[in-house]
């Protein structure tokens, strides 16, 4: 049986709803981004997944361009004052970041599962 079959959803969208990758049951999570040690349903140990800095790179770029953007096109179409800015945009960078980076960081270990991605390996002489 395919993990696609066992929990009906992809792996990918498993992981980016906090769940294993495999059964789609068992918590991913056992902090806000702590990946936990294993499954506590069906056993797969998360050991090997490593999301590093990727979902903090992405959310950077996509947080940074929805910010500026908007920012801009309000300094040059209402010209509000430079604190009114740092007071509106500032809480909605952190809860934008906030908000992206756990179900960032479930997409990529979500595609490592279903790449079967592993560390580079030299081939033996």
């Amino acid at each position: 049986m395919t993990s696609i079959e066992q929990s009906g959803r992809s792996p990918v969208s498993n992981a980016v709803r906090g769940r294993c990758p495999r059964c789609g049951e068992g918590r991913l999570f056992k902090g806000f981004l702590d990946l936990a040690p294993s499954c506590d349903h069906c056993g797969l140990d998360y050991g090997a997944a490593d999301a590093g800095d990727g979902p903090a790179v992405f959310i950077v770029l996509i947080v940074g361009f929805i910010v500026v953007g908007l920012a801009l096109a309000i300094e040059f179409t209402v010209g509000w004052p430079y604190w009114l800015h740092a007071v509106v945009w500032a809480p909605v960078i952190i809860g934008l970041s906030l908000g992206m980076l756990r179900p960032l960081k479930g997409w990529f270990v979500g595609m490592q599962y279903r790449h079967k991605a592993a560390e580079g390996r030299l081939a033996e002489d």
